[in-house]
This record gives structure tokens, sequence and C-alpha cells, in this order.
């Protein structure tokens, strides 16, 4: 029986070939079809102007990467057989499919106590009820349950084609080159030993480029200061919407799914409600947040019209935390100039701490196969680029605050 063989021009990659059945199956399903309306970067558009790729373009680069990596493991010697390729490749593609709105920056907001991952097996499930168990494999490879550990350490672990993807896209769309990474070398040098994902020791200086890359995407991009303030204010308009139905307040989304999420502030039983969670997209949430620019809760209105129109909070970052007292002093100051309460304004007046550690030895470890046939953690290589920087977490204290000359302004000016 000739296999039904689609290409997709992908600007990062070239052409992605799509060869099996089940995989034709899987893209075509409305749940994953839903990917096309999560950005992948929530508001780092607001700073790169480029970075307006989605969820369903970073998963067809990692299905394409994982298709490159299981057939260099293959033409090693290493022995893959056609189902366990297939359910990788359906593995990879789904990874991701439980990302809600505006991916990480809504994540325990909308629907609290459940993660993305925790939402993505769900789906999974779901669809394998579908498909009359045709994903079993995939979810045991998924969830780390199979005997191969190698195929689930190639979607979930230091080294994975999620990583790698997303830091080549990410770099790309926005146009920032130092989160380049040679990721067609490193598939190259990758091999199993024992059972676990291994690296060639001719690969060292390619993981240290990886390493370094993702710690600079971080700071320079996905932890940048403005991007860092618009995902706050948009989890602030969640909260005080919030907060205004708790109270009495009517407060209604244009739709209905997100309506029905945000008047469920309780702790929900998502497996029930998980074809409602299948139907949020980006697109609720920004229509709601058009509408409410116009809400008479001053709050609301500000907070939307100001992440409509990417006039944001100012943001200080400092080494050290922010002391309450400043943070009360500023709220105060802010609050006699704009005629909110101190309740009202601690939406406007606000600090946080941003974190990140590039690589932790302690947990997933990157594992470089040497000549001699000795395995060592990437950290103990000589001269190793992590062994004393990049192991350690760094800590970034942020404020957000109102700019304090058109403060007063945005609170009696009309919207629009």
């Amino acid at each position: 029986m000739k296999v039904a063989r689609k290409i997709v021009n992908d600007p990062v990659y070239g052409f992605i070939t799509i060869d099996h059945p089940l995989v034709f199956k899987v893209i075509d399903h409305p749940y994953y079809q839903r990917m096309r309306r999560i950005q992948q970067m929530a508001f780092a558009h607001l700073v790169y102007p480029g970075a307006v790729h989605n969820r369903l373009h970073h998963s067809l680069g990692a299905y394409h990467l994982m298709s490159n990596a299981l057939a260099e493991l293959k033409s090693k010697g290493i022995e893959i057989t056609p189902e366990e390729e297939v359910a990788s490749k359906i593995a990879i593609l789904l990874h991701d499919i439980g990302h809600g709105p505006f991916s990480h920056a809504l994540e325990q907001t909308l629907i609290q106590g459940v993660h993305h991952e925790a939402l993505s097996l769900l789906i999974m499930q779901s669809l394998n009820e579908e498909f009359k168990g045709q994903l079993d494999l995939a979810i045991c490879i998924f969830t780390g349950k199979y005997h191969k550990k190698f195929l689930h350490q190639l979607i979930s672990g230091q080294l994975d084609v999620d990583r790698m993807d997303f830091l080549t896209r990410d770099s790309f769309f926005t146009g920032v080159s130092e989160g380049v990474i040679m990721y067609d070398r490193i598939l190259k040098m990758l091999t199993v030993h024992e059972g676990e994902l291994v690296v060639e020791e001719k690969a060292i200086f390619s993981i240290e480029k990886f390493l370094v890359a993702r710690r600079l995407m971080y700071w320079q991009v996905y932890l940048h200061k403005t991007v860092l303030c618009a995902e706050k204010m948009l989890v602030n308009i969640i909260s005080r919407a919030r907060d205004l139905i708790t109270a009495g307040i009517p407060v209604n989304a244009p739709s209905a799914t997100l309506d029905f999420f945000l008047h469920h502030t309780e702790p929900l039983n998502i497996s029930k409600h998980l074809k409602k969670f299948c139907q949020l997209d980006d697109y609720d949430v920004m229509g709601a947040i058009k509408s409410w620019m116009f809400h008479p809760d001053k709050v609301l209105s500000v907070l939307c019209r100001m992440l409509v129109d990417r006039q944001l909070l100012k943001v200080k970052l400092q080494a050290a935390p922010f002391s309450g007292q400043f943070i009360a002093n500023e709220r105060e100051a802010m609050a006699i100039i704009t005629g909110l309460s101190l309740d009202e304004i601690a939406y406007f007046v606000f600090s946080g701490e941003a974190s990140n550690t590039t690589y932790d030895p302690t947990e997933e470890r990157i594992n470089i196969l040497f000549k001699d046939g000795s395995i060592r953690d990437i950290s103990q290589v000589d001269n190793a680029l992590i062994q004393h920087n990049l192991s350690r977490p760094v800590k970034k204290h942020y404020f957000c605050y109102l700019n304090p000359v058109s403060a007063s302004s945005m609170f009696t000016t009309l919207p629009y």
C-alpha cells in the first residue's frame, strides 16, 4: 500500500516530511490545530516584532529534529523499531498540546493547580481513546515509562529536541543571533550508552555553545524586563476580572469558553472540562481584553488599554529584593496621584523575582562519551564553561510601576 507523503515548508529548516497516516491523523485533529492560535512566546513580540510564531510551528520543528535524531541513531546501529519511531514522533508532536492561552504567561492563572505537562497527557489520553489505542506507545514514551529511556530523553531532557527547536526558532524569529545553536552537529553526535542518551566527545564545544545560548536567550528574550512586565500585566488583568466577579460586579468575556473558566474560581477537575479547554486560545483572551477596555471599572479598563496600546508599566531591575517599605511608599505616592485605593494601585505597582538556571547537574545530566569508553557529565569535563559559571542560578528582582507623568491622565481620559 502506498503511504501518503506530504511536505511542509518551514522557514527555519526548509522542508519537513510527514509520511505516516497516524501522524496525519494527529496533525489534522482540531486539538492539534488549536496550537495555531497560541503564541509560542506570549508577548515577546512587543519587544521583538518578528516573534509572532505559534505553538504549531514549534511542534512541527521539534518533530523534524526528532526525525533527524532517530535517523542518526539508527545509522549508528541503535535498534529503533518502526513502531517506536512513529510513537516518538507523535509524542514530540503532542508534548506542548496542553498549553493554554499565551503559553507560560497564564499558566496557573486561568486554570489553577494544573501544569501544561499534565494537560498534555490528558489530551493525549483523550486522543488515544478516539484513535482506539494507537497512541499507547507514544504515551508510554512521553511519560518516561518505556524501557528505552533514550526515547523519552529526546522529548524531555537537558538535550531534548524540544529545547533545540525553541532556541533555534526563537532566535530566528526574534533576530537574536546569540541564541543560534549548532543543532545539526549536536544531533550528529548523539548516541546511546547503556540505554541512555549521551553525546560523543567531539561535540563538547557545541554543547557548551548550546548552554551559553540558552542562558543568553533567557535573559535577553524570555525574561526581558519589558516582556516580563507585559506578561505580569496580563496576569493582573485576569486577576482583576476574577476579583470583580467574586465581588459581584459583572465581568463578561465575549467568548463563552473564557467566560466559563473566569467564573469558576474554585479548583476544577479539568479532565471533565477537557473539550472546553481545547477550545480556549489567545483569541479568546485578546477579544476579552479589547472588550474590557470599556468596562466601568477603572483598574480593569486601564490595564487593558495599556496592554493593547503597548503603554506598559515602567520596570526597574536589581540584584537585591525591593524592600517592603519602598514598595509601600511607592504605592502611597501613586495612590495620591491617581485617586485609586491602595488595593487598586497594587495592580500597577508591584515587585517580583525572575530566576534561571542554565544547567543543573543534579537534575537530568548531559553525559559525554569519550573515546576510551568512559562517561562524564559535561560539568566534570576539563575547562568546561559550565563548571563554575552556568550551574548556579541567576536571580533578578523587578519592580513595575506607573509612569508618574502620565499616571493621572490615564484614569481621567475616557477610552477612545
